[in-house]
């Protein structure tokens, strides 16, 4: 049988958060649609962890916040709920409503790639995340070799795309006074295993 009048059904943003906050897995809201989130590998989370550890200690005690998985970002001119692995808001958290689980306002968005994400967190998401005012580097890490891209605002048109890809690299980041090394950044991490998951 051939259903030849299927039609997706579209949520409001509201519908979403309902239905996010009555649930244990986690999706993305992309303007109108609700996006299952795939879990992560071991890998992603060594990686996601070494880096919000890393950042959490240097920043402290200095006016930045650091977030990782579970808070969410809203992005209002494209209407997307997404959960970046990692955040670094500047000051105090702009939130979306009158909860304190939604964010607006990071310096610093990181994502850790996975084959089923990485074209839209270089493409779509990117683009999304550009419109963040505040937003001044986005940093996409590969899981399953050294290889770290880090893309740094340099005016409402322009952004500057650093590679990385020797473990004894180090990492600058522009957007407040942070490095890491590439063997710091993947600690733990055991690419043999990037072929299985």
């Amino acid at each position: 049988m051939v259903i030849t009048d299927f039609k997706p059904q579209f949520y409001t943003p509201e519908a979403y958060l309902e239905l996010e906050e009555n649930t244990e897995a986690r999706h993305e809201y992309r303007d109108g649609e609700i996006i299952p989130m795939t879990g992560g590998t071991t890998n992603h989370n060594e990686i996601a962890g070494n880096l919000y550890a890393n950042l959490k200690f240097s920043l402290k005690k200095r006016n930045y916040r650091v977030y990782i998985g579970d808070v969410k970002l809203w992005i209002p001119r494209y209407r997307q709920y997404t959960y970046p692995d990692v955040m670094v808001i500047s000051g105090k958290p702009v939130y979306a409503d009158q909860g304190t689980t939604t964010v607006m306002n990071p310096i610093l968005i990181t994502e850790v790639l996975s084959k089923s994400t990485q074209n839209y967190d270089q493409g779509d998401k990117f683009l999304a995340y550009r419109s963040i005012p505040e937003l001044q580097e986005y940093i996409l890490i590969d899981q399953t070799c050294y290889h770290v891209m880090t893309y740094s605002k340099q005016n409402d048109q322009q952004w500057l795309l650093t590679e990385y890809d020797r473990e004894e690299a180090v990492i600058h980041f522009n957007s407040f006074e942070f490095e890491i090394s590439l063997s710091d950044l993947y600690d733990g991490v055991d690419f043999s295993l990037s072929s299985i998951g």
